[in-house]
Formats: structure tokens, sequence, C-alpha cells
């Protein structure tokens, strides 16, 4: 597999994210911490669908689609179903409920799984990428 430029950039463009999410949780601003961590996850995990050339025109189509191409076949945790379902509704949240108020608690966790989650595709990735070569 290669890991051509549409990849490259997507995942850069997670790992801008999750330095988003850290900068504003740094600055308390929780709710969007938590957005940009959710971010950070969905560029990753279109990065990966897209290492299958696969590509979806809404969040729940990639996040479905992550779930059936890399989860039910065994290839990252089912744990990751929860966490990453769990991010997209406190984006949601976050970004259009005016009473959602998440705590520094709730932001610092939503960077950890983040980073987890990156960094498990990551490595994916690149060992992806090394059995092509």
């Amino acid at each position: 597999m290669e890991l051509n430029a549409e990849i490259i950039a997507m995942i850069n463009k997670s790992d801008s994210k999750l330095k988003t999410a850290k900068i504003v949780y740094n600055n308390e601003q929780y709710a969007d911490c938590m957005s940009s961590s959710y971010y950070a996850v969905f560029h990753i995990i279109s990065a990966c669908l897209l290492s299958k050339n696969l590509t979806f025109s809404s969040h729940s189509q990639t996040i479905g689609a992550f779930n059936k191409e890399f989860i039910k076949t065994g290839i990252f945790p089912k744990e990751y179903t929860a966490i990453i379902q769990g991010l997209f509704e406190d984006r949601q949240n976050g970004d259009y409920n005016v009473y959602f108020t998440p705590d520094r608690d709730m932001a610092f966790d939503s960077i950890k799984q983040t980073e987890i989650i990156i960094n498990s595709i990551k490595d994916y990735l690149l060992r992806e990428k090394d059995k092509g070569n």
C-alpha cells in the first residue's frame, strides 16, 4: 500500500486538529477541545479508509464504514466503536447544544482517547505501507 498525497494530507490534518485540541484545552475551552478531538479522529479514520480507496460524504457513513472495514474485521479493537461514537456525540453537543458544558476531565479524556486512536491507526498505516515495499 502506498501512502499517497491525500492520505498524508489527512494524517497531517488529524495531527493539526489534535494540536488544536491541546491548545484550546490549555485555554479552558473544553467544548472546542472535544470538537477538535473528534475531527482529529475523523481525519485519521478517513485516511485509513482512503488506504482502501473508500471515501464517504457524511460523518455517519465514514464512521460506519470504518467499523465495517476495520473494527468488525478485527484490525482495531471493538472498544474503538464506542470511543469514536462518543467523540462524535460530544462534538455535536459541543458545537450545537448551548447547554453542553464539558469539564476539564471530559476534555482531557477526549484528548487521551484521540491520541490512542491516532497512534494506532498511524502504526497500522505504516505497517501496511511497509508490506507494500
